[in-house]
């Protein structure tokens, strides 16, 4: 199932609105990265995404939504490979959910080794 479908048929679901492919690209070279595929596609299609309690980052307008700032931030506060982004800051116990280029979900929190929490977005919003 293509991720924008999968994130549309969430609860409660609400985007920001789809952006360009140059802006998706602005957001990467800023970081120094390159964002996953799956993660590519959910942001040209909604920009960021919200659904089900859950508060996707994504290239938006929103300082507290844009994957951008918000990865600055995180890294500020956690040793993270260089070539992570921030998915979903919980606002739970500090927890912080990244993804890496290859899809890959890991979960940080405070005073816990970083652990892969599951193979893809896919995977991370049927949980």
């Amino acid at each position: 199932m293509k991720i924008s479908k999968l994130i549309q048929e969430q609860p409660a679901f609400h985007a920001r609105g789809a952006v360009s492919d140059e802006d998706i690209k602005t957001a990467e070279n800023t970081l120094g990265l390159q964002f996953a595929q799956d993660y590519r596609e959910y942001v040209a299609a909604f920009g960021a995404a919200s659904f089900a309690g859950h508060e996707l980052t994504g290239v938006c307008g929103s300082k507290r939504l844009n994957v951008v700032p918000v990865t600055f931030e995180e890294r500020n506060n956690t040793a993270v490979p260089s070539d992570w982004y921030v998915l979903e800051q919980a606002n739970i116990d500090g927890i912080v959910l990244w993804q890496d280029r290859s899809g890959a979900v890991y979960q940080t929190a405070p005073h816990i080794k970083p652990r892969k929490f599951c193979g893809s977005l896919a995977e991370y919003i049927e949980l």
